[in-house]
């Protein structure tokens, strides 16, 4: 097993700088075979990389995570101290927050994970003008309180939302955060940084847009060429953030800088977010048994302390990157393009 880099959260749980993302296995990437991505899950845990992400929302993301872990506990050469971090998500429909809505919502979690508590709940609201998300988020303090959840955090809540509900014990976000979307840079990240809130961020790689695959090609339009939910969503970030052609040239850039440094486009694209000031962890999507999909190693290198990036390699990248557009003029700050 890989000496992956950790990092504690404010409960004290510990995770991998690198997270297992699975997204990826809610359907909106192609089919799942469920018994493969069960299978597959086993080689990043002996590759050290340890922590998984998931939502209630994501299909069937929490039961191939229960299966897996169930099967583990009753592996006969396993460790029994073997590390397995489950983080999942609550995104609950508008509607009544008493603490029996909630308390429901994080028992079907843990049943579907097969765990008695769970190690982080990050929640998400969808609509600001209903304040009933303070209601669900005192009962989720309660029930962290209770033992039934370690860690508590937010997921695509803006900053003024973050700051003001930090009173509940909120240490820990999650939001989008790559090279062509930096709209936590602009306000978020100084707020992590006075109360200590640490960040998780998603959509680093651009759904494998950042990477070799696309260099010097030709922009994909088509539903054929953007075929999983993450490509389509990512290529409207990338037209909004500056366009193809300049994205082009953010490739050319990473592509000299990961050729300095014996790696790949990606490492750099992840590399550069790890280093940003209050980001915890990096979630990186798994297409869990899809053969030839495994990136574990390039995962293992983004995030080995061999790889440093340079004040001349953050010099370079940043000249592309100020010719680009200000996403927080066009879309808003984190987590409004749920919500506009």
């Amino acid at each position: 097993m890989a000496q992956v880099p950790k990092v504690r959260l404010a409960g004290g749980l510990e995770i991998c700088r690198i997270l297992n993302g699975m997204w990826q296995v809610s359907g909106a990437h192609g089919p799942v075979d469920h018994p493969k991505a069960v299978q597959a899950m086993q080689a990043y845990i002996d590759a050290g990389l340890t922590t998984f992400d998931m939502a209630d929302i994501y299909g069937p993301a929490e039961e191939i995570f229960g299966r897996f872990n169930s099967q583990l506990k009753w592996k006969p050469s396993c460790d029994a101290a073997a590390p397995l971090q489950g983080l999942t998500k609550w995104v609950p429909r508008p509607g009544p927050m008493d603490r029996k809505v909630v308390e429901k919502a994080l028992q079907r979690s843990m049943a579907r994970m097969q765990v008695d508590s769970l190690d982080c709940v990050q929640f998400h609201w969808w609509d600001y003008s209903d304040n009933r998300y303070l209601h669900a988020l005192g009962h989720l303090s309660d029930l962290q309180q209770d033992g039934l959840i370690r860690e508590l955090a937010l997921t695509n809540f803006d900053t003024q939302r973050l700051e003001e509900i930090t009173n509940k014990g909120i240490r820990i976000s999650s939001n989008q955060y790559s090279l062509i979307d930096q709209r936590p840079a602009a306000k978020m990240e100084a707020v992590c940084l006075s109360h200590g809130i640490q960040l998780l961020t998603y959509g680093t790689l651009a759904g494998g847009l950042l990477s070799e695959r696309y260099l010097g090609k030709a922009e994909p339009t088509s539903r054929v060429e953007l075929n999983t939910a993450s490509l389509s969503k990512y290529k409207k970030v990338i037209d909004g953030w500056g366009g193809w052609g300049l994205f082009q040239e953010l490739l050319v850039v990473l592509d000299s800088v990961a050729q300095g440094h014996s790696c790949s486009i990606a490492n750099v694209a992840t590399r550069y977010i790890l280093d940003r000031p209050a980001v915890a962890g990096v979630i990186v999507g798994c297409r869990l048994g899809v053969a030839g999909a495994e990136h574990i190693k390039d995962s293992l290198h983004s995030c080995s302390p061999e790889l440093e990036l340079t004040a001349q390699d953050l010099r370079t990248i940043d000249g592309v990157l100020q010719r680009s557009c200000d996403l927080m003029s066009l879309i808003g700050d984190c987590g409004d393009e749920y919500r506009n």
